[in-house]
C-alpha cells in the first residue's frame, strides 16, 4: 500500500472527476489553505451547520438518533460552544476508487486551537459529500469558517481490489448530500 503524490491525486480529479469541485493548487489568501498539497487533499468545510445542543436533554444514542439533538445553521462562521461539537460536510464531492483508501486528518490551524477534525476512512467504492465532525474541545466557543480548509485527505492505493466494495454491499452512507446524521 502506498500514499498517493500531487499528479495522480490531480489526474483522478481531472480525468474521473474523483474530486468535485477540484482545486489544483493550495490557496491560503488569508484563509485557513485548502486544495491540492504534496500527499493530500485539503477539503473545505461548507456553510450549512449542525450544531449540537441540549436545549431537549435527549440522549445522544446512535442506533435511535434524534434530530432535536441539534440546531441547523448556515452561516460563514460557526460557532460552536464549549466542550460541544458540530457537523458539516464538504463543499467537495468525492468518488474514491475502488483499489484506494482514504484517511483523513484535521487541519493543524484548527487542532493548535484545541478544535478536532473527526472523519472516518473513505472506502473503496464511496462517493458523496463527507460529514465533519468539529469537536470544540476547550472550555470557550470556537469559530469554524465556512469555505476554508477543514481536513486533509490522504490517498492510499491498495496492492488489490477489496473482494466488496462500498458501493458493492450497499453502504448505508452512499452518495450522501450535505452533512448526514448517524444511520442504522
Amino acid at each position: 500500500m502506498s500514499v498517493l503524490p500531487d499528479r495522480w491525486i490531480k489526474k483522478m480529479a481531472l480525468e474521473k472527476e474523483m474530486i468535485k469541485p477540484f482545486v489544483s493548487e493550495q490557496k491560503r489568501e488569508n484563509k485557513i489553505s485548502y486544495g491540492l498539497s504534496s500527499f493530500g487533499y485539503d477539503a473545505r468545510v461548507s456553510n450549512e451547520f449542525k450544531i449540537f445542543t441540549d436545549v431537549d436533554s435527549v440522549i445522544v444514542d446512535p442506533k435511535n438518533f434524534k434530530n432535536n439533538s441539534f440546531v441547523s445553521r448556515k452561516t460563514e462562521e460557526c460557532i460552536i460552544p464549549p466542550n460541544s461539537f458540530a457537523l458539516a460536510s464538504t463543499i467537495e464531492y468525492f468518488k474514491i476508487p475502488e483499489d484506494v483508501l482514504v484517511i483523513c486528518l484535521g487541519k493543524s490551524t484548527y487542532a493548535r486551537c484545541g478544535i478536532i477534525v473527526n472523519v472516518t476512512p473513505l472506502e473503496p467504492g464511496w462517493e458523496g459529500h463527507v460529514t465533519l465532525e468539529f469537536s470544540n474541545t476547550t472550555p470557550l466557543p470556537a469559530k469554524i469558517y465556512a469555505n476554508e480548509g477543514a481536513a486533509q485527505f490522504i490517498f492510499l492505493k491498495g496492492n488489490e481490489k477489496p473482494n466488496t466494495t462500498y458501493d458493492q454491499r450497499n453502504g448505508k452512507y452512499m452518495k450522501q448530500l450535505g452533512v448526514t446524521l448517524p444511520k442504522v
